[in-house]
């Protein structure tokens, strides 16, 4: 494949694709961008026409994760349904992209909190915390969410998610399949953020 092969940014996404594949099989340290054009067959100097380092590729690679972690739960938060199973499908929306995209995820978060994150990066990684938090306040007006901030309340739920990718990704699940351990998790998440009785 030469350079020739792309045109009209197709390079770019390529790169970024081939990117989450080496991200996944060897984590950050096994990224370069001298690889990358190795494994797509292109000029070394390729790769710098869209990326100027290794940074920028990492930084575009969790953009591009957010990006797509967000329009997967926007779209669960907008869905069809009661404010409950929207809240449910938001969690099960957070589980699939964590699961599939583990090794993205990671470095989505990492990204976030460097010592000097893009600005658009740190927007980015805030977004998947307002839609839910705005999720629950209107859960709250509805009066199937406890009263509190509904900031702190996303805080708690995204942590019991995310715990339960680390663990599924991890393989510490045991015998118990990944559905049943989600629609637990989800159950007990829901029951506790339910005003008292």
């Amino acid at each position: 494949m030469t350079d020739g092969s792309y045109h009209h940014g197709n390079l770019r996404a390529a790169l970024l694709e081939r990117a989450e594949a080496v991200l996944t099989e060897a984590g950050p340290a096994g990224l370069s961008l001298r690889g990358l054009a190795r494994d797509l067959g292109v000029s070394h100097a390729a790769p710098t026409r869209h990326f100027r380092d290794r940074q920028a590729l990492l930084d575009a690679l969790a953009v591009t994760g957010f990006t797509e972690f967000n329009r997967r739960l926007q779209q669960a938060a907008e869905g069809r349904g009661t404010v409950e199973e929207r809240l449910e499908g938001l969690g099960k929306a957070y589980l699939d992209f964590a699961v599939e995209r583990h090794a993205l995820l990671t470095l989505m978060f990492t990204a976030k909190h460097e010592d000097r994150p893009d600005d658009g990066l740190r927007e980015l990684g805030h977004q998947a915390l307002d839609i839910t938090s705005r999720l629950l306040a209107e859960a709250q007006r509805a009066g199937v969410v406890r009263p509190g901030d509904p900031v702190r309340l996303a805080q708690v739920a995204f942590s019991t998610v995310h715990g339960l990718a680390v663990l599924a990704v991890g393989g510490l699940l045991d015998d118990t399949p990944l559905a049943e351990a989600t629609d637990l998790a989800l159950e007990v998440l829901l029951t506790g953020l339910r005003p008292a009785s």
